[in-house]
């Protein structure tokens, strides 16, 4: 399926430009980031807020409609490379090459098992186990939606010039790929360049570009310094629009208890 997304891509040259279609992709790049970034990876993975179990299958779900499978197994393979970080240990160590740090790691055989030993604490759900079976649903149920948007908004004549195949395509396919490696920087790029503030056991490094591309992702030697914080842009001028957004989520009751970084963190060990 990866590899299939990637030449689907093609079609835009036969779908047409629309701005609208671009502003589409857009939005739909962002919200399925937010779910990667606030439920796969600061929640499952890291469990740095606490919210109900309806939430907690909601989010699931959601997590899914971004294509990187379930969130049981992103947060076995996240939890294993922060337990040996660029090693060879590590799924997408950097040490195996640039390539597989950033994309091939996901394709190996060997990575598309579950790490049980990594999850005891969401297999026991089974509600999360089930839907770790059937990961694809939520996501080709996304492209679905895509294709009857576009359509309806042509049935109802509401003078935007797309279509339902048009946004299938830049929506969901070209979305979908874009949002696979704007992900998939961390792994790789947030591992290489930017700056280190603290020492950490791997070469971890704080990247203000991939922050904004990934909506705080990319303060990532802050996040391997202290990985259970919801927060990872830890100053106010690192901007963290996962973390904005997890408040207004605890504002609105839906989670709670969200983690913070111990102060003394902040300055210990610094370089």
């Amino acid at each position: 399926m990866f590899i299939v997304f990637h030449i689907s891509c093609i079609a835009i040259f036969w779908v047409g430009f629309s701005w609208f279609a671009l502003f589409f992709a857009a939005i739909l790049y962002f919200t399925r980031m937010f779910f990667i970034t606030a439920f796969y990876h600061r929640y499952f993975s890291h469990r740095s807020y606490k919210t109900s179990r309806i939430v907690q299958f909601l989010m699931a779900v959601l997590g899914c409609t971004a294509g990187q499978r379930g969130p049981i197994w992103w947060s076995s393979h996240h939890r294993e490379h922060h337990v040996s970080s660029d090693t060879i240990h590590d799924p997408h160590s950097p040490r195996f090459g640039f390539l597989n740090s950033h994309m091939l790691w996901f394709l190996k055989n060997s990575n598309f098992k579950i790490l049980n030993h990594r999850v005891k604490d969401w297999l026991r759900y089974p509600e999360l186990v089930i839907l770790e079976h059937i990961d694809w649903l939520p996501f080709i149920l996304f492209g679905v939606f895509c294709y009857l948007f576009g359509e309806l908004t042509l049935l109802n004549n509401l003078g935007i010039q797309t279509s339902g195949q048009q946004l299938f395509v830049w929506g969901f396919l070209l979305s979908t790929v874009m949002l696979y490696h704007g992900t998939y920087t961390i792994n790789s790029l947030a591992h290489c360049f930017g700056k280190k503030r603290y020492e950490t056991n791997d070469n971890s490094r704080n990247n203000f570009v991939l922050a904004l591309l990934t909506l705080g992702e990319g303060w990532h030697n802050n996040h391997h310094r202290y990985p259970s914080s919801a927060r990872q842009g830890f100053f106010w001028w690192e901007i963290d629009l996962t973390y904005l957004l997890l408040k207004f989520m605890k504002f609105i009751f839906l989670i709670k208890d969200l983690k913070r970084v111990p102060p003394k963190l902040l300055v210990k060990k610094t370089i």
